[in-house]
């Protein structure tokens, strides 16, 4: 078959592209012919897989900083010999290429020496929720069936019906634990390369179970650099500079994160525990040019005092990528008010991986936007019919790229519509092709025969100085057939009668919830969603 010659010219422009990104961030440059080899050595045994990486990296910058916790830094060379060791070491537990290994951990080392060594072996890589019930635990552990669980000492009791029958070892505690160590098979093990696996191994990451019993979605690392190289077009990140990530790394937007500084070769520091003071001291006191969370991890910092957010100089940070939720326009301006141009808000989910990015920029002209579909992704907006919709029209919405992931593990995958996948999500493009998510595809209500997205509800009520959050879903109504419901943390002094009013006189009156409920707290994953299925 010959090749379409447009294909072609579009295939030579991307390659193009992604050079010049790769030169400008740093990956590309010229190199002792001694460290290319290492380079490619590694991708050659390994594909583009986190153990690559390490490897890579353990050649060219042996004594530089890989990663820093709570119990101090590790170097290049000791990462990768640490999980050498610990690959050595689960092949005695014979645990193999294939096999399942799940990770119940915080954000430290544990976590990465065994998603490394589990990428060494070709074993496959399932990430725990730390938030998630006993139940909900043992559930996963049926259908994905690991031989083995790493897990934080203080997760012994939820995970003790998980746990049953399957190897465990302990990555983190504060008092002697019944099961090994994870740092005791590092000791114990060889520190020598370990062989390649014939097939890489899968991350299986969960599902939020916002809706549900949480589901595993495997994915691989990218083919290419391409997907990488269209993040770094965006976003300013640099080879071999500091990122502070403070967004699980269980969740697709930490691992996602956590794979970039590979790629780049970062030094990547982490806290076991979110604490938003401690996540600015941490991000200041390392000189940190990136800042990785989730929405509700920004809310908090903001509501620390104005001396205290004075206290630290963040001016080494270039960007703040911000995941895993909505992020309301009021919440993105008074943080690039106080703290300068650098939010990205990316939009996604675990399924289709990143749709879009919002510069700083479009945060600015545009509060409460997903943003544009960086080089490489498509998205398209569709009716109940499959019909593409006009900007301004709302809909589903529908993301291609060369990320997603590979299906569920228990079977099944999201709807397909003409080579897209669904992000589960309804929204709208602007004029200037800029994408509005209004809210989850089952969480639009017909009130009264007109259709009510809550999101756009909860994002007025955002930008309200008594009102620190809300949420707002529909329930049952007699007359109307569904109605709108607000429950409210305030700040302030504030009445339901004058939410309503709010309301009406920035929306439509249909609009308006007409139950406003005060609390102190909203439910939450570990990443920020609210737990409407609770509230309700």
């Amino acid at each position: 078959m010959i090749p379409n010659p447009r294909e072609l010219a579009a295939q030579a422009t991307t390659k193009l592209q992604t050079l010049v990104t790769l030169t400008r961030a740093g990956i590309v440059h010229p190199e002792r012919p001694d460290h290319v080899w290492h380079t490619v050595h590694a991708l050659l045994r390994f594909g583009t897989t986190p153990a690559a990486g390490y490897i890579g990296a353990a050649k060219k910058f042996p004594h530089e900083p890989a990663l820093i916790d709570d119990l101090g830094a590790l170097t290049f060379k000791q990462v990768d010999e640490r999980t050498n060791a610990l690959a050595h070491a689960f092949q005695r537990e014979g645990i193999g290429p294939g096999d399942g290994v799940a990770l119940m951990c915080r954000n430290h080392r544990g976590w990465v020496d065994t998603m490394v060594a589990c990428s060494k072996l070709g074993a496959h890589a399932l990430f725990m929720n730390t938030a998630f019930s006993g139940p909900q635990l043992a559930d996963v552990a049926e259908r994905e069936n690991p031989k083995a669980i790493v897990y934080d000492h203080e997760f012994e009791e939820v995970l003790a019906k998980a746990g049953k029958g399957r190897k465990r070892f302990v990555a983190w505690h504060d008092e002697t634990p019944a099961d090994p160590l994870l740092e005791d098979l590092i000791a114990g093990g060889d520190p020598a390369p370990v062989k390649a696996p014939e097939q890489q191994g899968r991350a299986i990451i969960l599902t939020s179970g916002t809706t549900g019993t949480p589901k595993g979605a495997a994915r691989s690392m990218p083919k290419t650099i391409d997907p990488i190289a269209a993040l770094l077009s965006v976003i300013p990140l640099k080879a071999r500079e500091k990122t502070m990530i403070a967004a699980p790394l269980f969740h697709a937007w930490g691992f996602a994160q956590w794979a970039l500084s590979i790629s780049l070769a970062s030094t990547v520091v982490l806290s076991r525990r979110f604490d938003e003071e401690r996540t600015l001291s941490l991000t200041a006191q390392h000189g940190c040019q990136a800042l990785v969370v989730v929405p509700v991890m920004i809310q908090r910092i903001l509501e620390l005092p104005d001396e205290v957010l004075d206290r630290y100089d963040l001016s080494a940070v270039k960007a703040v990528p911000v995941s895993g939720s909505a992020l309301p326009g009021a919440v993105s301006d008074r943080w690039m008010d106080h703290f300068g141009e650098n939010l990205y808000n990316l939009y996604g989910s675990t399924e289709v991986a990143w749709a879009t990015i919002a510069t700083p920029r479009d945060l600015r002209e545009a509060p409460g936007t997903a943003g544009r579909p960086p080089r490489g992704s498509v998205v398209k907006i569709y009716d109940e019919e499959g019909r593409p919709l006009a900007p301004g029209e709302t809909g589903r919405i529908f993301v291609g790229n060369d990320v997603q992931f590979e299906g569920y593990t228990g079977g099944g995958s999201k709807d397909e519509l003409d080579g897209l996948l669904s992000s589960g999500d309804v929204g709208h493009f602007d004029a200037q092709g800029r994408l509005f998510v209004d809210g989850r595809d089952d969480d639009m209500i017909v009130s009264g025969g007109e259709n009510v997205f809550p999101g756009e509800v909860e994002d007025l009520l955002h930008g309200h100085e008594a009102i620190v959050e809300a949420a707002v879903f529909g329930v049952e109504d007699e007359q109307y057939g569904q109605r709108l419901k607000a429950v409210i943390v305030k700040r302030g002094e504030i009445t339901a009668d004058e939410v309503r009013a709010y309301v009406k006189q920035n929306l439509a009156g249909y609009k308006q919830p007409r139950d406003v409920e005060f609390v102190d707290e909203l439910p939450r994953t570990s990443t920020g969603k609210v737990l409407k299925r609770e509230l309700r």
